[in-house]
């Protein structure tokens, strides 16, 4: 599962997020981050008038389980005329920086394969049953 700390400590500031439907999934910091994601046709754009801090994180939290492996979290501040507007992204969770599931050890694990640790046994103990 990843790590959404950083993601909460950047979202009240944000202005709006948005999510290109495959990985990248960005919080725009700055009007301006705004309207050049509508420039580039981003959809879906959510700003900060339409969504709680909270829902916006819920809402990066289910477009990031709907993301392919690629998937990455940054804040998107427009730089100053001039300066190298690279410097403006902040990683908050980077391409394949998830931690390992408590539960099976597996990378990216959406943390269900504990549900799922019960009815394994059951089924053991049925096969054991047939044999």
């Amino acid at each position: 599962m990843a790590n959404f700390d950083l993601v909460w400590e950047n979202i009240g500031e944000a202005k709006a997020i948005t999510w290109d439907t495959c990985h990248k999934i960005y919080l725009l910091m700055d009007n301006e981050q705004v309207a050049e994601m509508r420039e580039l046709e981003y959809d879906p754009i959510i700003t900060a008038e339409q969504m709680t801090p909270n829902e916006m994180l819920e809402t990066i939290k289910r477009w990031f389980d709907e993301s392919c492996a690629l998937r990455f979290v940054s804040a998107v501040s427009t730089m100053p005329h001039g300066e190298d507007a690279n410097l403006g992204f902040e990683t908050l969770i980077g391409q394949f920086e998830e931690e390992d599931c408590e539960d099976c050890g597996e990378r990216g694990c959406k943390g269900v394969c504990a549900d799922f640790e019960d009815d394994e046994d059951e089924d053991d103990d049925e096969d054991e049953d047939w044999g």
